[in-house]
């Protein structure tokens, strides 16, 4: 238990080190933003001349004082762990040069980046403050609301904040690309790029065509009765995960078997078990 916590930890830490980086070097000199108090941040950064780490740690303090009530000792000394390490990092890494001056280059891997540093700490069941712990509090009192939706109105909120003061449309286009790579990446990371399709295959030949993905393609199926509400009549609907390269040799299995079989190709989530990725 002590050792998984050490884990979180660090992962807390190294992801929060990693967005510091991201927004030092690449979204601040650029003036873009991926909103939460960060876009707050860059604001008071540019027209106030505020050191961009101190201000997230100011806007965070009376969110902490809510978390510990709400949340719990252990989560919340972890994600104060983060928000400190990110906003000194911040600092730290602003004292460099900037990766690039061009603001195209600096979304993309900026949100890139970013979207790295965040699901780091997310692994590590954690956050950085902003509106990531304003969500897990408001989800305390109501179980039911989806954090997704806070998170996207008010970073759409502090991008327009941002275009505003810096009156400049293009800030909040690019910051949007940032945005949107950020949230890729942090999908990329949790689930993978080598995405699983599921089968389903309706067929009157089901037997066969099992048969032969078994012993062909080493992939297993799995079998659920149904009814063609149109043709009123029973039938077996096999259902295969498979990895991309196989898809094209199951179909052409499939139809071999019965020119007629109707087949569904959809893509998976996440597969974890015999044959796929294990825990």
């Amino acid at each position: 238990m002590l050792w998984k916590y050490v884990q979180e930890t660090f992962e807390t830490i190294l992801g929060a080190a990693v967005m510091a980086m991201g927004t030092s070097l690449l979204l601040l000199p650029n003036q873009l933003s991926t909103g939460g108090f960060s876009g707050i941040a860059t604001i008071s950064y540019y027209f106030l001349n505020i050191p961009m780490g101190i201000t997230i740690l100011v806007l965070n303090i009376p969110l902490f004082a809510l978390a510990i009530y709400r949340l719990g000792k252990s989560f919340c000394v972890k994600s104060l762990i983060g928000t400190i390490s990110f906003s000194v990092a911040i600092d730290l890494f602003d004292k460099l040069p900037p990766l690039t001056d061009d603001r195209l280059l600096a979304c993309i891997y900026g949100g890139i980046i970013l979207g790295l540093g965040t699901a780091i700490i997310l692994r590590g069941n954690s956050s950085t403050g902003g509106t990531d712990l304003l969500s897990f509090i408001i989800r305390s009192y109501k179980p039911n609301f989806r954090m997704s939706h806070l998170i996207t109105i008010t970073d759409t909120m502090i991008v327009f904040l941002n275009i505003l003061f810096f009156k400049e449309i293009e800030i909040g286009l690019y910051s949007a690309i940032a945005i949107f790579l950020m949230g890729k990446m942090i999908d990329i990371i949790f689930e993978g790029i080598d995405f699983t399709k599921l089968l389903i295959i309706i067929s009157d030949k089901n037997e066969e065509i099992a048969k032969e993905i078994g012993d062909k393609i080493r992939r297993g199926t799995t079998g659920f009765f149904g009814k063609g509400m149109y043709t009123q009549k029973n039938k077996i609907i096999l259902m295969c995960a498979a990895s991309r390269g196989d898809v094209a040799r199951i179909k052409l299995i499939a139809k071999h078997i019965d020119p007629t079989s109707f087949i569904i190709i959809a893509n998976a989530r996440e597969v974890v078990g015999l044959g796929f990725r294990k825990e």
